[in-house]
Formats: C-alpha cells, sequence, structure tokens
C-alpha cells in the first residue's frame, strides 16, 4: 500500500463538508470510473437491511442527492424508513466516507430540471421500467420501451410522475483514509447541538 497525505483530526476542517468537497474533487481528477457511484443502504419496515450502488447527482449544504423510481425497493424503503447511510470508495486514493442522515424528496421543480437534463434514451428507460418489479425476459423490457418511444415519440418527455430525487441531509460523516501495516486514519464527525462534533477512531 503507497503512503498518502494523514488524516487527523487536528488538521481536518470544522466542518466535514468542506472536507468532504476536497477529497471528491480529487476523486473526479483520479477515478476513472464512475467516481460519483455511492452504495446506498437502507432499512425497509421489517427492519432487513439492504445496499446498492446510486450515482450522485449533486451536494451542498443542505445535502447529498440522488434519484430513483419511488416505486423501487429503494424508495419503498425510504418511505417506511427515512434515514439512510451513504459509502463512498475511491480504490486509487484508499479514501472512503461514510455519511448518515435523514432522507427526504427533493422538490418537483428540482427534480424536472434534472429530469430534463438526462439522454432521452434514459427518459424513456425511467417511463419504461417497473423498477424493481419481476419481469419475464429482456424482451418484455425492450417491448415496454418500445412502446414508451411511440407513445413520445419526438415530443418533450416528460418527468414520471412516479420518478424523482431524494436528499440525504447528513448528521454523521466518517472519513476514511488507507495507511501502510492496515493503521488506517478514520476521523468521525457527529452533528449535535448546532455544531460538528470530530472525533479520531481506532482503524
Amino acid at each position: 500500500m503507497h503512503d498518502h497525505p494523514p488524516l487527523d483530526t487536528t488538521t481536518a476542517p470544522d466542518d466535514p463538508s468542506e472536507l468532504f468537497a476536497h477529497w471528491y474533487r480529487a476523486a473526479l481528477d483520479t477515478v476513472s470510473d464512475e467516481p460519483t457511484a455511492v452504495a446506498l443502504a437502507t432499512v425497509g419496515a421489517g427492519g432487513r437491511p439492504a445496499a446498492r450502488m446510486v450515482l450522485l447527482k449533486g451536494f451542498d449544504e443542505a445535502g447529498f442527492v440522488f434519484y430513483t423510481n419511488f416505486a423501487s425497493r429503494k424508495g419503498a424503503e425510504l418511505d417506511a424508513n427515512p434515514h439512510a447511510a451513504l459509502l463512498f470508495w475511491w480504490p486509487p486514493l484508499l479514501r472512503q466516507v461514510r455519511i448518515e442522515g435523514r432522507v427526504t424528496r427533493v422538490d418537483a421543480t428540482e427534480a424536472d430540471a434534472y429530469f430534463a437534463s438526462r439522454p432521452r434514451g434514459s427518459q424513456i428507460g425511467a417511463w419504461a421500467s417497473p423498477q424493481s418489479e419481476p419481469l419475464a425476459d429482456r424482451s418484455e423490457l425492450e417491448a415496454r420501451v418500445a412502446a414508451q418511444s411511440a407513445r413520445h415519440g419526438e415530443r418533450e418527455v416528460p418527468r414520471p410522475p412516479f420518478w424523482g430525487g431524494y436528499r440525504l441531509a447528513p448528521d454523521a460523516f466518517e472519513f476514511w483514509q488507507g495507511r501502510p501495516d492496515r493503521l488506517h486514519d478514520r476521523v468521525h464527525y457527529r452533528h449535535a447541538d448546532g455544531v460538528w462534533h470530530r472525533v479520531r477512531l481506532a482503524p
């Protein structure tokens, strides 16, 4: 394992969003395949956890945004329990970031703007796919895509009412920097009493 710049509570910024933005820019510059990919973990009404990869579509002081079909498994689980966790892993940098918080839907105007920016094929796919539902075979999906393509023709494709975005408002971060001999650096942030508290964790 190559050595990397150390991470410590004495040098980490007071606001974890500042550190995330710095690491995220480095990932965009360094990671060649899907640097915005992030594992999303949810828990449904029955208490059973599930995780899958999604793409981060934006972040700011309000939180981290991703999009999906509201009727998908993740959508149903977020309706039942609006708390989730994100995990970024950037192997070339030997860095991971864990983020936890409460999730809410983004407003319709924001979702409409993002949907309008998507490639047309992805827009049609959002209408065609009954996400997380069983399919008989690939041809069923292709037939649904063909039907939606014919339905919309050359017109602008509107956002489906069952598709949109979620924003995770963080109340905890953990930054992990790989170091030699498995003696990794870990800095954990927790938001309480209106401020961020940070502490170093054992690897």
